[in-house]
């Protein structure tokens, strides 16, 4: 679970330590690779744990949608023949992270750049319509960060998005439902707990301070502090 891709942003500036400089990412992409390991969107891997082929496979995901997913992240994932999943908030099309109360004043994709992300092979996922929270939202607000947020995806990509991605993780039976019933294949949480599965993956968030030996120990712990997750019509799996 990556979020923003930014050299210009340092630890002092990033409270919520969502930002990783382009040259760690280009490592941690590089130390996968090295292990033999290759990162794809969630699409793409649960596609292939239904078949039994998700070996070596690591999905990997950036939430929120910023531009610098573009501009930045897009070159180094493709540099080491990666794919990813951006999650974006199509209510909010070159806005920026408002409901960050501290920390910098980012840029989000426009629409264009949406379009633009697809067209370079990655995976376009919504992340809600303006990122709100879901267990707090009323039955109209819900409606609208799944359903609408979807059919805006529609209309700027030509094709609706299989993912969603719980603004903030946070998560509970009803949004869970809401996700199913919006017509997501899957949805993406952080630590689901009981609510674990298919429609909320559990997710290790990737910073600045990850090293590769830091990755891998990630990577051999993520399948003892979350649940399994049973892709249909396969057996039971671990989704790293």
């Amino acid at each position: 679970m990556y979020h923003s891709v930014d050299g210009r942003t340092g630890p002092a500036d990033d409270p919520y330590g969502v930002t990783v400089a382009p040259d760690r990412l280009d490592r941690q992409l590089r130390a996968l690779r090295d292990r033999g390991l290759r990162g794809v969107s969630v699409r793409e891997l649960l596609a292939a744990a239904r078949t039994g082929r998700a070996r070596g496979l690591i999905g990997l995901t950036f939430d929120d949608g910023y531009a610098d997913f573009l501009d930045t992240a897009v070159p180094l994932l493709r540099r080491h023949d990666c794919t990813a999943t951006v999650f974006v908030l199509p209510g909010l099309p070159g806005g920026t992270n408002d409901w960050d109360p501290l920390g910098p004043r980012k840029p989000l994709l426009t629409e264009a750049g949406v379009r633009a992300c697809a067209a370079a092979g990655m995976e376009v996922g919504s992340h809600g319509l303006r990122h709100r929270s879901l267990p707090a939202a009323d039955d109209a607000v819900l409606r609208a960060e799944t359903e609408e947020s979807r059919a805006l995806l529609r209309e700027m990509t030509g094709a609706a998005p299989e993912g969603f991605c719980y603004p903030y993780g946070h998560l509970d039976a009803r949004s869970v439902a809401a996700v199913r019933a919006a017509g997501y294949a899957y949805g993406c949480a952080i630590d689901p707990g009981a609510l674990g599965g298919v429609h909320a993956l559990p997710r290790v968030h990737v910073g600045q301070r990850d090293t590769g030996p830091r990755l891998a120990a990630k990577y051999l712990l993520h399948p003892l502090r979350r649940r399994p997750v049973v892709p249909a019509a396969a057996p039971v799996v671990r989704v790293p």
